[in-house]
């Protein structure tokens, strides 16, 4: 294995020490600044070791059409770079091949994962799942895991479609506590567009291959969501629980960072208030 990245010129170095020397740059900065593309190479697995950085999420290995030996190669990089391991659409044939890496390795086979939370992550916020029927609870809960692992409190309200919307409508003061909720349905895929005209929060729509016939693996589903009147509903590829979670996690943390800046000034005007009344 071999730490490769582009080449920084000569000029650009320069720039770097100099600002270093200024005081302009502190080391931290700088060491960012130099590794910022830099990935690990062990031949036909790179793992781009900076991608947490940059997104806000460390490169996930999606499992499908890997070698055991290239999931073996990727999860050990991960791993030992100090990174929280995720692993896609995963088969237990997949956790075989690499779970003797760290006996706290997980395998969830509801969501088809593969995870170890080697880094422990703050939840914060609020991301509610909600799915139409238990058969879509496994891209639901790859939703909901994928969330989680990204650091975002998680509810589930699984098998709450609208056949029996009482059931949805029993968790209505749930959902409009969300930041983000995630609906994940399949068969003609109403479920977001309800959820949508519930909730003052964005909305991330998820269909799923489940269905009979006509429903053509999702595409019905997808269609339906694309087509949506409310005007907070997005949507995801079918069957994308993933892509769901991971866009629900960085909505959340957004909305979080925000909070938690707002209060930090409404303190500091609060001890700056208490100073002037004082002095």
């Amino acid at each position: 294995m071999s730490l490769k990245g582009p080449k920084l010129k000569v000029n650009e170095l320069k720039s770097i020490l100099k600002k270093i020397q200024a005081k302009e740059l502190t080391l931290k900065q700088a060491e960012k600044r130099v590794t910022n593309h830099f990935f690990s190479d062990t031949g036909s697995v790179k793992i781009d070791r900076n991608r947490k950085n940059r997104c806000g999420c460390a490169e996930v290995i999606y499992c499908p059409g890997k070698t055991p030996t290239q999931l073996k190669k990727a999860a050990s990089q991960i791993i030992n770079d100090g990174l929280n391991l995720m692993a896609t659409k995963a088969t237990p044939e997949d956790f075989e091949a690499i779970k003797d890496l760290d006996s706290r390795i997980e395998y969830s086979s509801t969501a088809s994962m593969i995870y170890f939370e080697q880094r422990k992550i703050q939840k914060v916020g609020k991301v509610v799942v909600v799915s139409a029927g238990s058969a879509d609870t496994k891209v639901a809960e790859e939703a909901a895991l994928t969330s989680q692992l990204n650091g975002s409190d998680v509810q589930r309200i699984y098998d709450a479609g609208v056949a029996g919307i009482h059931r949805l409508l029993y968790f209505k003061e749930d959902l409009a506590k969300a930041k983000v909720v995630v609906a994940v349905a399949g068969m003609e895929g109403a479920l977001p567009s309800v959820v949508g005209g519930l909730v003052a929060a964005p909305v991330i729509a998820v269909p799923t291959s489940v269905g009979y016939g006509a429903s053509f693996k999702g595409l019905s589903a997808m269609l339906t969501m694309l087509n949506s009147c409310a005007p907070n509903v997005s949507v995801v590829n079918i069957d994308n629980g993933f892509g769901a979670g991971y866009v629900a996690a960085l909505i959340n943390k957004q909305g979080s960072q925000t909070k938690n800046v707002k209060r930090k000034v409404k303190n500091e005007e609060a001890k700056l208030k208490n100073k002037t009344t004082n002095g």
